[in-house]
Order: C-alpha cells, then structure tokens, then sequence
C-alpha cells in the first residue's frame, strides 16, 4: 500500500515537473530556442554600450590593522578528541 501511494506521489510530481517544463516552453519558446541554437536572447548589437570612464581611479592601500589577532603557538601537544580504541 505504502509503494502504491509512493508511486502514486512521484508520478503526480513528474506529471507537474512536465507541465511546468512545457508552460516554460510556452512562454519563452523564442528566447529558449535562441539560445539552444546559439545565437542567444539578446543579440550583441541591440546591447547597450557603456561609456568609457571619466576618470582612472587609484586604490590606497589600507594601513595594516594593529587590533587583529597574534597567533599563539600551544606548548603541549595536541591530543586527539577521540581515544585509539574508539
């Protein structure tokens, strides 16, 4: 009884994935058919085109941080969380 309903559940899951797929299909046929081909939705030509920079900007470098973290080295060593015989 439990494999029936299960198979009931992901043939009305594969049945939904399909209607979804084919309502895609539907509404951006032309934008997916273009790009499957290669030529894509949106042709190099009809982009917009930036315009060039006004200005070259520099970076600073930030200062280096005096408030982080020191590494301390541990003096004993390390032992491991769980024994050998575990």
């Amino acid at each position: 009884m439990v494999q029936v309903a299960a198979a009931l559940l992901f043939a009305l899951a594969a049945g939904i994935g399909v209607t979804v797929i084919l309502a895609m299909l539907k509404h951006n046929e032309n934008a997916i058919l273009s790009a499957l081909l290669g030529e894509g939705a949106f042709p190099v030509g009809a982009a917009s085109q930036p315009d060039p920079a006004p200005r070259k900007l520099t970076l600073r470098h930030a200062p280096a941080r005096r408030d982080a973290p020191l590494r301390v080295r541990a003096s004993l060593p390390l032992q491991p969380a769980l024994s050998r015989a575990a």
